[in-house]
């Protein structure tokens, strides 16, 4: 095996043992309700037109508890800049919900789907679990499981969906 082959196939290892993976997709936005926390319904065909990251943690899931609050740093410096952030929560006991929220101080916006419809339109298999969705509706970027280092590749994405006419 030649080197390029070898550092692909060792970076393909270390991705899979990270269980985060990223990739395009061409699937275009279910139109889900979810729950603000009053419990107001929030149509996701409101944001066709923007991009929007839609992110799907649940209390206990340990990875959430580092990729929550780096994915509302990257919804602080983007929103001035047109992204949406929706952290999509679903525990079926909102208690747990409120108690991970109070741990972690947060400005994005957070929804509520403790019947699990969402992830279900989605195809969620795992968590953490984010899409990356272009103006126009459709999904661009898929990414599951999170690591530290994928904090880089959102921001490209979301750099080039802004820009995007």
């Amino acid at each position: 095996m030649n080197r390029v082959a070898s550092s692909l196939a060792v970076a393909a290892l270390v991705v899979l043992a990270s269980g985060w993976t990223a990739g395009a997709s061409s699937t275009h936005t279910p139109n889900v309700v979810l729950q603000q926390a009053d419990g107001t319904p929030v149509l996701l065909a409101a944001y066709e037109g923007k991009v929007l990251l839609i992110d799907f943690w649940a209390s206990w899931c340990v990875p959430c508890k580092t990729s929550f609050p780096a994915l509302d740093a990257i919804f602080r410096e983007y929103e001035p800049r047109g992204l949406e952030v929706l952290a999509v929560n679903l525990d079926e006991e909102r208690r747990h919900a409120d108690a991970f929220l109070l741990a972690h101080p947060h400005q994005m916006p957070v929804l509520f789907d403790a019947k699990g419809a969402a992830p279900l339109a989605f195809g969620v298999k795992g968590m953490p679990t984010s899409f990356l969705i272009d103006k126009t509706g459709t999904i661009r970027f898929t990414h599951e499981g999170y690591s530290g280092n994928v904090d880089v590749r959102y921001r490209q994405e979301i750099a080039q969906l802004l820009s995007e006419k």
